[in-house]
């Protein structure tokens, strides 16, 4: 395993639970749109077709000065419950998109406000349409080069897509992906309660506003005040065909030698501190030499924050594994 060191954050931002916090937090969106104001005059949102009557929605900024063509197509991934406005997003395509490179910023089903455009309730196994998206977006946007990654849950999507997808990216980089989700679900359970709290509350949020656009089909007021455990197995038992909340989450289970077949130099990157992702999976995880594994003393949940001005670890590292490219 390559455990190394250069995240070095003030003093001050050494906390995991403020790391974790501040990563998604409005002050930080606020910071990246500043720095990096290029890649939102480029943006347009796209609507793909996704096979199976799913659409996906997505917004791509691109380079359109052809003496300066892009560099490549990167395609980044929302965790949990964000969307393509999620600061850690914004922050990381803006630096890619300064560095050169078109960025398509995906949101997942019943996120960013797409929860009208598809009947069905989203859940982490919905692969297929992700896929979908992903080779929409290749196909329509034709680039010499194209690169995926994600944050959390969005990095586990990211890496199952280039495994379902050979040959199809150049890297691919997951940062805190949940790697066994039944050790994630766990963690949360036992982590201090705010995490738990800002979770349900925006899969509540969401829940409640499936059932006002389709009340035919929907009512969860038998749901409410369940715990995450508790509600994750509703879910599961009501509205999909798993036979067990065990038998879903293991259908998104990367952990142990589950990326083995994954053909993409890759970079996974976790923190020790993470409070809602087991450090002990990523040591436990079978991997070939060209998935490199970075594990850091400090950065919380997706944080790895430098400084007051939330500038994060994360950027310049993806921008580096991408220079060679």
């Amino acid at each position: 395993m390559n455990v190394t060191a250069p995240f070095s954050p003030s003093s001050w931002l050494k906390n995991p639970h403020l790391q974790s916090v501040l990563a998604s937090s409005g002050l930080r969106g606020f910071q990246a749109r500043r720095r990096f104001p290029g890649m939102q005059g480029a943006e347009t949102e796209l609507i793909l077709d996704c096979g199976d009557g799913v659409r996906l929605t997505g917004l791509l900024a691109q380079h359109t000065d052809p003496a300066r063509p892009a560099r490549g197509l990167v395609v980044l991934i929302h965790g949990w419950e964000g969307s393509v406005y999620s600061s850690y997003l914004v922050s990381t395509g803006g630096h890619l998109f300064a560095d050169g490179f078109d960025v398509f910023r995906l949101n997942l089903r019943d996120h960013g406000n797409t929860h009208g455009l598809n009947e069905e309730l989203f859940h982490s196994c919905r692969l297929d349409e992700v896929v979908g998206a992903v080779r929409c977006i290749l196909n329509r946007h034709a680039h010499r080069q194209a690169f995926i990654g994600g944050f959390s849950l969005g990095g586990n999507f990211a890496l199952r897509v280039a495994r379902a997808l050979p040959g199809q990216f150049r890297f691919v980089f997951s940062v805190c992906p949940p790697l066994v989700p039944k050790n994630s679900l766990d963690a949360i359970e036992t982590s201090p309660w705010f995490y738990q709290a800002y979770f349900m509350r925006k899969w509540t949020d969401s829940l409640k506003l499936k059932q006002r656009l389709f009340p035919h089909r929907y009512d969860f007021r038998n749901w409410k005040g369940m715990r995450m455990a508790e509600l994750t197995a509703a879910l599961i038992r009501e509205h999909t065909e798993f036979s067990s909340v065990d038998a879903y989450l293991d259908g998104y289970c990367i952990g142990m030698d589950r990326l083995t077949s994954l053909d993409a130099p890759c970079l996974i990157i976790a923190a020790k501190d993470d409070p809602v992702i087991p450090v002990q999976d990523f040591f436990e995880l079978q991997r070939p030499a060209h998935i490199e594994l970075e594990v850091l003393d400090n950065g919380g949940h997706c944080g790895f924050l430098l400084n007051a001005k939330l500038e994060s670890y994360i950027e310049a590292r993806i921008s580096h594994a991408l220079s060679r490219f």
